[in-house]
């Protein structure tokens, strides 16, 4: 079972992520891959005391890296984007 503070990895920290946050009150984080909709607003809505409105997810596929002769994968990961309700926002800064 997760629990709230393993199911959110890192918020994602980004010029479109800001961009987003500012006029549509979305928020993006990293998230573990075994998680649901529910369980992350759920870990959002609890770690940040916000009210989310709805949940969207996707899965990133690693992306292959080289280092001189020998050619490695990075880890797939998932993202989600958190859209709260309008009177609500988190201060990441």
């Amino acid at each position: 079972m997760l629990d709230d503070y393993s199911i959110i990895i890192r918020p994602l920290i980004t010029e479109q992520g800001m961009h987003f946050a500012n006029t549509k009150g979305a928020y993006s984080f990293e998230v573990n891959t075994k998680a649901n909709k529910q369980q992350i607003k759920n870990a959002v809505e609890k770690v940040y005391s916000v009210k989310v409105s709805k949940v969207r997810t996707a899965n990133q596929k690693g992306k292959y890296r080289r280092r001189g002769r020998t050619f490695g994968k990075t880890p797939n990961w998932k993202k989600a984007v958190v859209y709260l309700e309008s009177d609500y926002h988190i201060d990441l800064f």
